[in-house]
């Protein structure tokens, strides 16, 4: 604090001594000139004055320099009022910031004013605010980790025992059941990879152009056995015109994880749907698709975390209906890389928007 402070006051210091010395300098050379000047050009007249040229020219000096001592006096006044207004902030951001690297992550910097330093220690605590939600969501993603492992494997163990122990016979039944357990510690750890390797600098999309009605139509084949079953509708719209530059693998990954998260959510009897069109938006074309059910919906207070890694509003609900809880995560790191964006909203059911760059015609 104190180095920052005398360091500010020491410059500003200098540069009025440097200003002033310089202005000093030049009045009392230039006084002393014009005086000499005036005694030789009144050397050979009838002057009976002499002590009062040199008392003038005296005072002139002594007054040029209690100006000037004057002026140092303010300008160091100045100075260190100055250096402590503008280190009292970044001070105070130095202190926040050292203390949110030791883990104090609810500490805020005093913000004062609408300057530069002002956005500073606005910028500063919004991402104190991030940082602290983010560590929210890892410790509940090293939970829900814990508790995803921990449930099938606790499962598999007392069914293991059991055989074990006599107590139950391996019926095809049972042994489908530990089967079940094992598919879903399967899928889990292999969207983690998946999430791990999106995350690295080895990940490429392999983009060309694609017709979207034609990638649309392959995620829905994917997922319409599933939709028979359960008895809930499915359709979609897009004309056949609209083109986009592309993963096609990847984006019938994207259709199909929501469409999934669309099915679990949705009961007998209900619909799902998609929606794509092109749309003006900052003055550039877009691809926009939507895809709705008619489902439970979102909890207004899970809509800006729903994307985040295993995040479950509702603690209580089952993986078996809920899903692993990445795949709304591996959706948006997918978009991401196409350049887009993804969001969602609770309507009469949920409601997923996804805005992609149009692809410009290619010429023959």
């Amino acid at each position: 604090m104190n180095r920052l402070h005398t360091r500010l006051a020491l410059l500003i210091v200098s540069i009025a001594a440097g200003i002033l010395l310089i202005s000093t300098v030049s009045i009392m050379l230039g006084t002393h000139y014009h005086i000499s000047m005036y005694q030789q050009s009144t050397q050979g007249l009838n002057h009976d004055l002499p002590q009062l040229d040199y008392h003038l020219e005296q005072a002139l000096l002594q007054s040029i320099l209690w100006t000037f001592a004057g002026s140092m006096i303010l300008a160091v006044l100045i100075a260190i009022y100055t250096a402590k207004r503008i280190s009292a902030p970044l001070v105070d951001m130095k202190r926040v910031a050292e203390q949110m690297s030791e883990g104090q992550l609810d500490v805020r910097a005093h913000v004062r004013g609408k300057d530069e330093l002002a956005e500073l220690g606005n910028s500063l605590n919004k991402l104190a605010e991030q940082l602290s939600v983010q560590n929210g969501l890892r410790k509940t993603m090293t939970e829900d980790i814990a508790h995803e492992l921990r449930t099938p494997l606790t499962t598999l163990k007392s069914h293991m025992r059991a055989f074990e122990d006599g107590i139950w016979d391996p019926t095809p039944e049972r042994i489908h059941s530990c089967y079940e357990e094992i598919e879903r510690l399967t899928q889990l750890v292999a969207e983690l990879e998946e999430l791990t390797y999106m995350e690295s600098p080895e990940f490429r999309l392999e983009c060309k152009e694609e017709q979207l009605y034609s990638v649309i139509a392959n995620g829905v084949e994917v997922v319409s056995a599933a939709y028979l079953e359960k008895k809930v509708r499915l359709s979609f719209t897009c004309k056949r015109d609209i083109h986009l530059q592309a993963d096609r693998n990847r984006m019938t990954q994207i259709l199909v994880n929501l469409l999934t998260n669309a099915l679990a959510f949705t009961p007998p009897g209900g619909q799902a749907r998609i929606e794509a069109a092109e749309e003006s938006f900052h003055g550039q074309t877009f691809i926009k698709l939507t895809i709705a059910d008619t489902g439970t919906g979102i909890p207004k207070e899970d809509l800006p975390f729903i994307f985040e890694r295993l995040y479950r509003g509702e603690k209580s609900r089952s993986r078996r209906t809920g899903g692993s809880g990445l795949g709304l995560t591996i959706v948006k790191k997918l978009v991401t890389a196409h350049g887009g964006h993804v969001w969602a909203e609770s309507g009469q059911g949920a409601v997923f928007h996804i805005r992609l760059p149009q692809v410009r015609e290619l010429s023959d």
